[in-house]
C-alpha cells in the first residue's frame, strides 16, 4: 500500500463529514422556513420519532394503554430538522466508510490479481525448466528416467558395471576417489 494514501483518505473522509455538518444546518434552516418541507419532509418522520420514543418510554416506566399526544407543528418541525440534519452527517459517514471499504477490498482484490499472476508464471516457467532438463537427461544418459541424473564416476550403477569397487583399470577404488565407502575388509585402501 502506498504510504500517503491511507492518511490522505481519512483526511477526505473526516473533510467530507465535517462539510456535512454546515450542509445539514442550511437545509434545517430551509426546511424550518419552507411550508412545503416542512409539511412533508419534516413534520411525519418527527411525530414518527416523537411516538416510539414515548411509547418505549411509557412501556419502561410501566403504562401500557397511554395514548401518546403528537407534537404541536413548531415543536415537531424542529425536532424533524435535527432529525434531517443527523440523518446527513450518519449518510455521509456512512457513504465515506463504504468507499474506503471498497478501496481496500479493490487494493486486496489487486494484491491477489498479482499473486495469481506471480504463481502462474512461476508454474509456466517450472514447466518449461522441466522440459528442458528432460531433454537435457535425455540427449546424456540414454536410458535414465527424466529427471534423475546420468551415471557418472562415484554412481552406484558405474560401479557395478566395472565390478563392485573396481576402478576400469582393475585397481581398486578408495572411498575417496568413489563417493561410496568400501564394502568389507578385503576393500581397504591402498597403503
Amino acid at each position: 500500500m502506498v504510504a500517503g494514501a491511507f492518511p490522505l483518505a481519512k483526511l477526505l473522509t473526516l473533510g467530507a463529514r465535517q462539510l456535512s455538518r454546515p450542509l445539514a444546518a442550511r437545509i434545517k434552516a430551509g426546511a424550518r422556513a419552507s411550508p412545503f418541507f416542512r409539511t412533508y419532509i419534516c413534520l411525519p418522520p418527527a411525530q414518527l420519532y416523537h411516538w416510539v420514543e414515548m411509547r418505549a418510554k411509557m412501556r419502561l416506566m410501566g403504562f401500557r394503554g397511554a395514548t401518546v399526544k403528537p407534537l404541536n407543528e413548531e415543536a415537531a418541525a424542529e425536532l424533524g430538522a435535527e432529525l434531517l440534519g443527523e440523518a446527513i452527517v450518519f449518510g455521509v459517514g456512512g457513504l465515506c466508510l463504504y468507499l474506503e471499504y471498497a478501496r481496500q477490498a479493490g487494493q486486496a482484490r489487486r494484491r491477489e490479481d498479482e499473486q495469481a499472476a506471480a504463481l502462474r508464471e512461476l508454474a509456466e516457467r517450472l514447466e518449461r525448466l522441466q522440459g528442458e532438463l528432460d531433454a537435457v537427461a535425455a540427449r546424456l544418459g540414454g536410458g535414465h528416467a527424466p529427471g534423475h541424473a546420468p551415471s557418472g564416476p562415484g554412481h552406484a550403477p558405474a560401479a557395478a558395471a566395472n565390478g563392485a569397487g573396481h576402478a576400469p583399470d582393475g585397481s581398486h577404488c578408495t572411498a575417496a576417489a568413489s563417493g561410496h565407502a568400501p564394502a568389507g575388509p578385503s576393500h581397504a585402501p591402498p597403503r
